[in-house]
């Protein structure tokens, strides 16, 4: 199965931040995280990156920092920093808050109105996604496909709903450590439920659309609440199988 990324998009922090060295060092200690390259725990300094990375220091000391402030590491109080492990909760907290932000946004939409420019990218972005699923199994490259345009999708909740706030809310929450919308896409993918689930997934994008186009507000804020259980689902399958997504081993085992 391909390899998704289960935080922010790599190539969206490329655009945003104009391609800098920095970004780019960023990503790639973020996969060595992700791929166990760095213990759990264990102190990591400058140095040691900087030579694991053949890079300079200068631009490991601010992929570190932006890493922390994404809540993958954390600071030592003597310096350095450690990777950082999650519970079960703090990952379900964490989806549950982006359902949220999405539900706020999902609504203000819906009462502030949408043009029908937007209206018709919306429409367009889930149009691809049904041709995606509309074949009777999936393969890697369409997990893939979903992916890319799901997040788009969500990504573009921020901008329908007019609001410069809960776009940068958007932005901020679906990059904390396994909250983003396809963060577990890959804990489903080699079950019998894969499609259904994402069909399931799907079906509630529409919903959400129709929600904002009459206008109900109420009712798309309460389908994108509802739209984030889906993913606390699939974090359940992610603890109990943690090698099938990508820094599962970061998210503790329920005592």
């Amino acid at each position: 199965m391909a390899s998704i990324h289960p935080l922010n998009s790599p190539a969206a922090d490329l655009h945003d931040e104009g391609g800098s060295h920095v970004v780019k060092v960023q990503l790639k200690l973020r996969e060595l995280i992700l791929a166990g390259g760095l213990e759990p725990g264990a102190r990591i300094t400058e140095l040691a990156v900087a030579e694991k990375l053949g890079v300079s220091r200068t631009p490991i000391r601010a992929a570190l920092m932006r890493l922390e402030q994404e809540g993958l590491l954390q600071a030592w109080p003597s310096g350095g920093y450690a990777v950082r492990t999650f519970s079960e909760r703090d990952v379900a907290d964490a989806i549950a808050l982006r359902g949220t932000i999405e539900g706020l946004a999902a609504q203000s939409a819906a009462q502030q109105g949408v043009t029908p420019a937007l209206l018709a990218q919306a429409h367009a972005c889930l149009d691809d996604i049904d041709l995606v699923l509309a074949t009777p199994t999936l393969d890697d490259q369409a997990f893939s496909r979903y992916v890319v345009l799901n997040r788009q999708f969500h990504q573009m909740l921020g901008e329908l709903s007019g609001s410069a706030v809960l776009t940068r809310e958007l932005e901020r929450v679906a990059s904390m450590p396994f909250a983003s919308p396809s963060g577990f896409v890959l804990a489903q993918a080699n079950t019998p439920q894969a499609r259904d689930m994402l069909i399931v997934a799907q079906d509630q994008h529409r919903q959400v659309l129709d929600a904002i186009e009459r206008r109900e507000g109420a009712r798309a804020d309460a389908i994108m609440r509802e739209h984030s259980r889906l993913a606390e689902r699939n974090l359940r399958e992610a603890v109990r199988r943690p090698e099938v997504v990508p820094g599962g081993r970061l998210i503790q085992q329920p005592q």
